[in-house]
């Protein structure tokens, strides 16, 4: 298996972690249904009809930008979601901007991604949201920066119990893996082996990366004089 798809299916995991977590968060948003609204968040109960159907509408406008961004309209997407983001009710504007955010990089505006997944990383209301933001940032700036960059970004989610765990470990032992220091990338993939709450898809991911380290790893624990009687 290649590096480049490895890079790859991490993101695709990185997606369906996203939507699992998301759904039990948002799905009565979006699916319509006004009669199940989250009440008592932020500590305000008093939900009005008018506030009910603020929020099934932009539940509703927001299920037709994931249209058109799964139909490859992007740009009619980044549109609608940018008014979501400035009208939306509840949670759907920071939801808005997370959708944005990936389009851009879809698109090739890693930059204007970036600086997308930072904003909500500092400002989200949710924390779910705003480690998701981070965790996407460290992805979008995996293959352009340094180990020590991408550590800065999700490295205390890697050392933290939550959601997001395994995905923050895999992410820095590529990045590790990137750098050439092959231990500690090692080290992280073992945590995730180790690990009876990691997934099936990245436990296999991890094991892929162990076995393809193996020789190199050893490799780099040989004394000079056992190298030069190779």
């Amino acid at each position: 298996m290649s590096d480049d798809l490895i890079f790859r299916e991490v993101d695709e995991d990185l997606r369906h972690e996203q939507l699992h977590a998301f759904w039990k968060r948002f799905g009565p948003y979006i699916l319509g249904g006004a009669a199940l609204i989250i009440v008592g968040v932020a500590g305000y109960k008093g939900w009005t009809a008018y506030s009910a159907s603020q929020a099934a509408s932009s539940g509703a406008r927001y299920e037709e930008a994931l249209r058109d961004v799964n139909g490859g309209k992007e740009g009619d997407a980044l549109k609608a979601l940018g008014e979501l983001a400035q009208t939306g009710s509840g949670d759907y504007p920071d939801l808005a901007r997370l959708t944005a955010a990936a389009a851009k990089s879809r698109t090739g505006d890693v930059d204007g991604a970036l600086a997308d997944y930072d904003a909500l990383a500092a400002n989200a209301a949710d924390p779910l949201m705003r480690d998701l933001a981070r965790l996407k940032a460290a992805m979008a700036v995996l293959d352009s920066s340094s180990q020590e960059e991408v550590a800065r970004r999700v490295g205390d989610l890697a050392a933290t119990p939550g959601p997001w765990r395994n995905l923050a470990r895999e992410i820095l032992g590529l990045a590790a893996y990137k750098a050439g220091n092959l231990a500690l990338a090692g080290s992280f993939f073992e945590d995730i082996l180790a690990d009876a709450g990691a997934s099936a898809e990245i436990r296999q991911r991890a094991e892929v990366m162990v076995s393809l380290m193996a020789p190199q790893r050893l490799d780099g624990e040989k004394k000079p004089e056992e190298k030069a009687a190779q």
